[in-house]
């Protein structure tokens, strides 16, 4: 039978990445003793309080279909959040809601780019980046995101990368997996360049919500000069603990939204009336759970590096903000791959960092989001087999 482009576009961009996730899970529903860091899934169950707003919307009977821009007291709701946030106006019309904020990702990477045309993401990157790019048609440039300048891209090596068919630059911040924080005067420099070379700029702040005591997030929608060219997508995933409820928005330029709306209907057609009432109550009234998220997994992140940098030759990059940290195996003799699964038979389930890019060839990824006891085992299995690793490569 005949398949499209796209599905040759994606082959290899899917579950692939996660296959040593996938073995862990085996392992353990096969009852063996393994410690789980792979995927990053809040540490707390959804608030009980957003729960019983979406079962009452349902028993209101608000199961009918959507508006297709997403109902209006959401947006309405989210619009008076960004003003606030943001430090200049928004309103309904710069919002558009979907299920989640990957498909909000993908919606408008439909709008900015096509075949013929390129986007620039840094590398490493989140794991689906490369295929929501890739399913317009358009090619991924990969922009270097270094150890020595904190894993925050710099506008220098953006501007190497840009050609005639530059379309968009692709922002984390802040990063899954680094947990880097891009700063107000990076912003400054790489909106600078946007501007020069007509270029939209992507950011995608659904971690915005848990950035660890000492640092400080900074949104490019907060500039009036890139108002024209900024479009963030976030959701209540992280910040609200209920990554179930597949709840998220873009905020971006009013005829953006308007020009997208199409793709969007064509895609769902709005959001489902009960989430999006749930999510109305979630956006007024704050998170309940974000801030101790954030201290829980600090804390972890410290204790992290604490124990590996005494006890081991493993180095550990500290997290600005987010739910993972990355840990250099080098000193192993091992690159992400062979580690992480090399790893696995001690007992410990980590990410290989190049699922993530070739930037993270000799790194993991470890979630911080499992209990405290359960992070403290793993940290012993981590270092002990560090050590004899270190001791067979010496």
């Amino acid at each position: 039978m005949r398949l499209t482009a796209i599905t040759e576009r994606l082959a290899g961009l899917g579950g692939g990445k996660w296959e040593v996730h996938l073995k862990a899970r085996q392992m353990a529903a096969s009852g063996a003793d393994l410690v789980e860091m792979t995927i990053g899934e809040p540490d707390v169950p959804t608030p009980p309080e957003l729960v019983e707003a979406a079962a009452q919307a349902m028993q209101a009977g608000r199961t009918g279909y959507s508006d297709g821009r997403g109902e209006a007291q959401l947006r309405a709701a989210l619009a008076g959040t960004y003003t606030a946030s943001r430090g200049r106006e928004f309103g309904p019309q710069n919002i558009l809601c979907f299920p989640g904020t990957q498909t909000a990702l993908y919606a408008v990477l439909q709008g900015v780019a096509e075949p013929g045309t390129e986007v620039l993401a840094g590398d490493p990157m989140y794991a689906t980046y490369e295929g929501v790019i890739r399913a317009t048609g358009a090619d991924m440039v990969p922009v270097p995101l270094r150890p020595e300048t904190g894993f925050r891209m710099q506008a220098s090596d953006i501007a190497a990368r840009i050609t005639p068919r530059s379309r968009a630059i692709l922002l984390t911040t802040p990063h899954n997996p680094t947990g880097a924080i891009l700063t107000a005067e990076d912003l400054r420099e790489i909106g600078e360049l946007a501007v020069q070379h007509d270029l939209w700029i992507i950011s995608d702040e659904v971690y915005e919500h848990l950035v660890f005591e000492g640092a400080e997030f900074v949104s490019p929608l907060s500039d009036p000069a890139l108002a024209d060219r900024v479009i963030a997508v976030s959701s209540i995933s992280k910040s609200h603990a209920a990554p179930g409820f597949r709840s998220g928005w873009c905020v971006g330029p009013e005829d953006f939204c308007s020009a997208l709306l199409p793709v969007s209907e064509t895609m769902l057609f709005g959001n489902q009336p009960f989430i999006a009432d749930m999510t109305e109550k979630a956006v007024r009234e704050g998170s309940s759970v974000a801030a101790g998220m954030a201290a829980r997994f600090a804390a972890r992140a410290a204790l992290l590096e604490q124990r590996l940098h005494g006890e081991t030759h493993l180095r550990v990059h500290r997290p600005e903000a987010g739910m993972f940290a990355l840990i250099d195996v080098t000193s192993t003799g091992m690159d992400g791959d062979a580690y992480a699964w090399d790893l696995l038979g001690s007992g410990v389930a980590v990410m290989p960092g190049s699922a993530f890019g070739e930037g993270l060839k000799h790194w993991v990824r470890v979630a911080l989001t499992i209990d405290d006891e359960s992070f403290a085992a793993a940290l012993d299995r981590i270092a002990a087999h560090a050590n004899r690793k270190s001791r067979s490569v010496a």
